[in-house]
Parts: structure tokens; sequence; C-alpha cells
């Protein structure tokens, strides 16, 4: 194999098998700084052996031994220069990793475990929910701090800060490399689930930038949800999440125009739509609402999407239902965003006036102050209206509110429009 074949045979195994190796030395070690700078290590040898000495047999369990060794070492050191800190307590697991002749060893153990407390680890509530996401897609999703910096539009060494002291946090606070259980567990998966869907969302609709969607974080966000899901079968809300997740990246193609400007989803081609996404997708929900006849929020929300993916024509969609799905969600999960949403539907469903008397009951909402989908929202019930003027209003409010620059020249474009639509009828 050429030295290009072997660097890209190197790069293969690293990505898929990067956060197992990590996860398991972090188990030794109890800390993930330290394992994943042992486990780069494992990848900087393989770099400069493989080249010349071919690639191994099973190329995952060697990177898993090397790094390992390097665990191994790293704690005798540590035991030798002092006895007291606690390494006495590894004795028993370090000598029999180091007395194991075969490297098949290397993946005996309980990989899944150990992944999972390194998922669990990553998003801890300890951390700011920007260090969650950093420190996960950076341990789990294997992306540099570059890939991430770019994905979320800051600055790299914002990223390489956060990481840093997100390591920094997790080891000062010496908490246990484990997955919680009772009571914590529950709370720990939902902030899991929070930041998978936060790296979901932030590709599915960009916040700020000029693109309005990600893919690729789009696709790390499902390949951490499918992980999660391999992990906790019995976790009915870790299905659903899954399956909002895949039913709404069935429509991404559909999302956006020839020149990367938005389509609205009532305008989207349906024959563009995903539908192997959208047929796993509802497999997934169909096991989140086995596993818990009482949807969760994110069960919930597969459902509202699933109302979407199964309306073959925007006029066959069973608004009524969307409509009673999002009060449903509000009761168990009640915010004002919820609120707006339930507001378009209700719009669908009986009249923009309904819709309105709901939204404009959220103006006064001090998390929706600068929330610019909420004068969007209503300028479009005002516009269905016929009450163009404050509908122009209301798109500009919104517009100037927009982060992002292709929603921004959207609703601008929408309000241009609006005026040429009243002058003319004037």
């Amino acid at each position: 194999m050429s030295a290009t074949g072997v660097d890209k045979t190197i790069e293969a195994v690293w990505r898929i098998e990067q956060a197992r190796i990590i996860a398991a030395i972090a188990r030794m070690v109890r800390d993930v700084g330290l394992a994943e700078e042992f486990a780069h290590d494992a990848l900087v040898t393989a770099l400069a052996q493989w080249p010349e000495k071919g690639v191994p047999d099973k190329p995952a369990a060697w990177l898993m031994a090397t790094g390992k060794r390097r665990a191994i070492d790293h704690l005798r050191r540590a035991r030798m220069l002092d006895r007291k800190h606690g390494e006495i307590g590894y004795e028993m697991e370090i000598e029999q990793a180091h007395a194991t002749p075969d490297i098949d060893a290397a993946l005996d153990d309980d990989i899944g475990d150990d992944l999972l407390s390194l998922i669990f680890t990553a998003c801890h509530p300890l951390l700011s929910p920007e260090a969650r996401v950093a420190l996960t897609l950076r341990l789990i999703g294997g992306l540099s701090t570059e890939e991430i910096a770019r994905a979320f539009l800051v600055p790299e060494p914002t990223v390489a800060q956060r990481i840093v002291r997100a390591k920094r946090t997790l080891s000062e606070a010496g908490l246990p490399f484990e997955v919680p259980r009772g009571a914590d567990r529950g709370e720990r998966l939902s902030s899991v689930l929070d930041v998978i869907y936060l790296i979901f969302n932030e590709g599915y609709s960009a916040t700020s930038g000029e693109d309005w969607i990600r893919p690729q974080l789009c696709e790390e966000a499902m390949r951490l949800g499918r992980i999660l899901a391999g992990l906790t079968p019995a976790e009915a809300e870790v299905h659903g999440l899954v399956a909002l997740m895949e039913i709404q990246a069935s429509r991404l193609k559909a999302r956006t125009g020839p020149d990367g400007e938005p389509i609205l989803l009532a305008d989207q081609n349906r024959g563009q739509w995903d539908r192997l996404l959208i047929q796993h997708g509802l497999a997934a929900l169909d096991r989140s609402e086995a596993r818990a006849p009482r949807r969760g929020p994110y069960a919930l929300q597969a459902a509202i999407a699933a109302c979407h993916a199964r309306a073959r024509t925007a006029d066959e969609t069973d608004w009524p239902r969307i409509a009673a799905l999002y009060f449903a969600l509000s009761q168990i999960s009640p915010s004002p965003v919820i609120e707006l949403n339930r507001a378009v539907a209700l719009s669908m469903a009986f009249g923009p006036q309904a819709g309105l008397d709901l939204a404009d009951q959220l103006v006064g909402e001090p998390l929706m102050k600068n929330y610019h989908l909420l004068p969007s929202v209503r300028a479009d019930f005002l516009t269905r209206l016929g009450r163009l003027d404050e509908a122009r209003v209301e798109f500009e409010r919104a517009a100037a509110l927009a982060r992002n620059e292709r929603e921004r020249a959207l609703l601008l474009s929408r309000a241009t429009a609006i005026a040429g639509t009243a002058r003319a009828s004037g």
C-alpha cells in the first residue's frame, strides 16, 4: 500500500474509532484531557510506523492497545512519585491490561459502557452549554477545533479555550467517569439529548452567518444520536430524538434553492425529501412509543415532524393534529417558543386570527424580546388578514433582529413584496 493509501486508512480508522479509544483510556486515567492526549499519542505512533511496517491486521485494536500502554506508563510513573494519590485503586486493572499478550484484549472491555460514560461526561451540567457542545463534538464527534469554530462561526481560539477549560473543570471537579444511576441518570440524559439536538439545530437552521443550513452538523448530531440509541436501547426519548432529527433532516435538500436561498416548508418540493430517512425516522418513533406510550418532549416533536412527512402535499397536512400535539408539548415542556409554533399550527388549522391571538400574548415575554421569529410569524398572520402595512413593519423588524444573512434577506424581500402589493392596491 502506498504512503498515501496508509494515511487514508489511518484517517478512516481514527475517525471511526477515536471516541471508543478515548473512552476506554478515560476509564483508566479518570481524566478526559489525558485520555485524549494518550489516544493522540497512539495516532502519532501509527502515522510514524504504519507507512514503514504496514497496516496491522486489526488497526483499531492496535490503536487501542497503544493508547492503553501510554495510559499504563503514566499511571505507573504517577504511582512511583506518590502512592498516596489513589492509583493503587487501579492496580488490578493496570496489571491485567499490561499482562495481556493478545492485542484482541484491547477491545474486550465493555466499550459500550466506556463510550456512554464519555458522552455523559462531555455533556455534564457542570459545564456551560457552549462548552458541552464543543467538548462533545471534539471527543465524540471527532471534529477538529477548526471545524467546530467554522461550524459555529466563532474564532478558533475561543473554541480551543472552551475545550481546554471544560477539560480542566471536569478534572478539577474530580467527577467519577461513569454513567449516573437512578434520578441522576434521567437528569443527565436530558442534558445529553439537549446538547445533541442543539448541535443538530445549528446545522438545520444556522443562527448566524451566510449559510442557512450546515449539513455536516446535522450529520454529526444524527451520528451521536444513533450511537446513544445503540447504547441505551430502552430509553424512549433517545429514540424520539433520533426520530425527530432523521425526519427533519429528510428535508435538507429541499430547504435551500440553487443559490442557497431559504425555501419555506410550504414551498418545498417534497419530491426532494429523503424517503429513506423518513422511513428510518418513523421506525425510530415507533420504537420510542413502544417503550413509553406517554410521549416525552422529543417524541412529541418527532410526531409533529411525522405529520409533515406523511403529507404528500402541503395542503394535506393534518394541522389540527399538529396543533393538538403542540398543546400536549406545551403541557410537559412549557416555552414561549413552543407557544409560537402552536400559534402557527392554530392559524393553519383555524385561520390566521386564531394564530394572531395567541402570538399577541407572547409580545410581552422577556425571552421573546429579541427573537426574530415572533415578528416574522405575526407578519405572516397580518398578511393573510390583509393588514399589509402592519405586516410590512413586522417583517422589517424581524429582519433587523435576524442574525443569519440568508434569513434576513428573505424577510426583507417579503417586506418589499408587501409594500409593492400595498401600493398597487392603493
